[in-house]
């Protein structure tokens, strides 16, 4: 039986303003799928995907995945589609799944994919055992089938964080994007193993294949065998037993 995932209350924050002001210039934006009439424009799409996804540091052409682009542009998946195949993808799991814990993991998650901050440790509590009992798989699908996420983005629009500026505040929320992709845990693992050092890593001793250590035993001993030989030859000699 499932574990129902914990309830939390939400929490004050810009992205729950309702919007009155005339877009401008300092106004996010908006990626969408939806009436594209051009290659650039679908490119401007997926682009925004991969940085709001992989973040800019992550933005490598090998972390890209043409199979996906290729879906997309032939209109095969929507945009949660691909962002979910992003999110599902082996460069997400060894670049930011594997190096976090479950709750930062939760916080780090939620910035990209609903565009806000976690509520309260609560809510990070409620998702991690999601993520415990179903896997990060799980924890995805969940996040994209919301109705919180259905509301935001829909089926075609590239998630994005949610009124980060207010015309009415001097000074907007921080970027999510300045969040590093692993903790301090992982750092300190990091350094525990000499990264981050100006000492150059120690190289591991060569160890010698099996082969090779069976033939210098052969030698050692052919080699002693005849030194021990000589040696009796020699004595006997000197005793004009045999002559050499």
């Amino acid at each position: 039986m499932a574990i129902p995932r914990l309830s939390y209350a939400p929490r004050s924050q810009n992205q729950r303003v309702e919007g009155f002001e005339v877009p401008g210039d300092e106004q996010l934006q908006v990626f969408s799928a939806e009436n594209l009439s051009s290659n650039l424009e679908i490119e401007l799409v997926i682009r925004a995907a991969y940085q709001q996804i992989f973040n800019e540091q992550q933005m490598l052409s090998v972390n890209r995945k043409r199979e996906l682009e290729s879906q997309l542009k032939n209109r095969q998946i929507t945009v949660r589609d691909f962002v979910r195949g992003l999110l599902l993808s082996d460069t997400f799991r060894q670049r930011n799944v594997d190096v976090n814990n479950n709750y930062r993991l939760v916080q780090m998650t939620v910035q990209r994919v609903l565009g806000r901050e976690v509520y309260s440790e609560q809510e990070k509590i409620a998702w991690s055992i999601v993520i415990a009992t179903k896997g990060f798989q799980g924890f995805v699908d969940e996040l994209l089938e919301s109705d919180e996420y259905f509301a935001s983005f829909g089926l075609d629009t590239v998630p994005y964080q949610k009124r980060r500026i207010l015309p009415q505040q001097s000074q907007g929320d921080l970027p999510t994007a300045r969040m590093p992709r692993y903790g301090n845990d992982h750092r300190d693992r990091l350094i525990a193993q000499g990264y981050f050092s100006n000492k150059p890593l120690e190289e591991a001793p060569w160890v010698a294949p099996a082969w090779v250590t069976l033939v210098g035993k052969t030698i050692v001993f052919s080699g002693a065998a005849a030194l021990i030989a000589l040696t009796v030859a020699t004595a006997l000699a000197a005793f004009e037993l045999i002559s050499l």
